[in-house]
């Protein structure tokens, strides 16, 4: 590819989404996915609203994005990277969350904060990935951590 030619990269609406993750309100955590690399990286997008179920007693007069549910969102934008990877000619899969390391919080993420979740692929043996995730605001880190997932038929 020459210099100048940027490679087309795939995205995801929220439909799409819910084509690849079996995920539904209240858990699914991921409102688009953009700049889709085959298996290799992506960027989820989540819109935090008051809205959200987690906000009534976390905390009702400071309302902060509870750590674990950026985790799972980080894990949600990584699985449906692998399921999309797969390709529709593969038979229905369904990712399995299996571990979490190195999660650290930075700052905390409140209504009205749009969460970008970037997650690059660090390996992939056989039906096992691991990725590096990191999610900001508005270009500041707010969370991070390494995840590792295993796709599954479905």
């Amino acid at each position: 590819m020459e210099e100048n030619e940027k490679k087309e990269l795939a995205s995801a609406d929220i439909l799409q989404i819910m084509e690849l993750l079996p995920h539904r309100y209240p858990f699914l955590l991921i409102d688009r996915i953009i700049e889709m690399d085959g298996d290799d990286s992506c960027i989820g997008i989540k819109n935090v609203t008051i809205n959200e179920p987690q906000f009534t007693g976390h905390f009702p007069k400071q309302p902060i994005m509870p750590g674990v549910l950026l985790i799972e969102a980080m894990a949600q934008t990584a699985g449906a990277l692998c399921v999309h990877a797969r390709g529709k000619d593969t038979p229905p899969q369904l990712v399995y969350f299996m571990t979490i390391d190195k999660a650290k919080f930075r700052k905390p993420v409140v209504p009205g904060d749009v969460v970008h979740f970037h997650v690059t692929k660090i390996r992939q043996r056989a039906n096992i990935w691991k990725f590096d995730c990191v999610a900001k605001v508005q270009g500041a880190k707010v969370a991070e951590a390494e995840i590792s997932a295993m796709l599954v038929d479905a």
